[in-house]
């Protein structure tokens, strides 16, 4: 993708939110620290107030805790800054990316990258959320292409679309496919579930 293409959405400062603003994937900071909302489950007892129980991912290290808030607290809702970085190399435990815009380079850890590192390889364009100037998370686009590299063949002339087996991706993500694919194809794969979704190429 030609850097022209790179787009680039800035969001205002954080503000305060409440447990009724509470979804999956906001950011928030709690003590200094800056996490992300894994789940979160709404209780209303029969005695007592009502609370919000929380699953809570540190961005820094990918740890989770585990964390409830009484109804109607308040907390620090973080508002990111996106923008959209290349993918250039990997040096040990450390990712480089580089601003579409800028083309200043920053070094990413795996924790940052979470599940979609996996279906990540050169030259992809990520949507990367900024905190302060620093690139706190990675986010994949929807879809992928991938090349499988490894599989069993299928059964001759097999079409259909009931069968599946395992193959191994040029990133070495292993993901379920239809018996007809083959080594050598190219397949679209949805980050987000991390399930094949067409074959591209033969």
């Amino acid at each position: 993708m030609e850097v022209g293409a790179c787009l680039r959405a800035i969001f205002k400062e954080g503000k305060m939110a409440t447990t009724s603003d509470f979804r999956n994937g906001l950011v928030i900071k709690l003590n200094d620290e800056i996490y992300t909302i894994v789940e979160f489950l709404h209780v209303k007892p029969g005695k007592g107030g009502a609370f919000v129980r929380t699953k809570l991912k540190k961005v820094t290290d990918g740890s989770v805790i585990d964390r409830t808030f009484r109804a109607g607290e308040r907390v620090e809702d973080v508002r990111l800054e996106d923008r959209e970085m290349e993918f250039l190399y990997r040096d040990n435990n450390l990712l480089y990316f580089m601003d579409c815009e800028t083309y200043e380079q920053h070094p990413l850890t795996e924790n940052q990258l979470g599940e979609g590192l996996k279906f990540l390889k050169e030259n992809t364009v990520v949507t990367a959320k900024f905190h302060e100037g620093e690139p706190l998370l990675v986010e994949l686009p929807f879809f992928v292409d991938l090349q499988i590299v490894d599989t069993d063949p299928g059964l001759r002339g097999d079409t259909a679309s009931g069968g599946s087996k395992p193959a191994k991706l040029e990133t070495g993500a292993v993901i379920q496919v239809p018996l007809f694919v083959k080594n050598g194809s190219t397949v679209r794969v949805d980050t987000r579930t991390g399930e094949y979704v067409e074959r591209v190429s033969p």
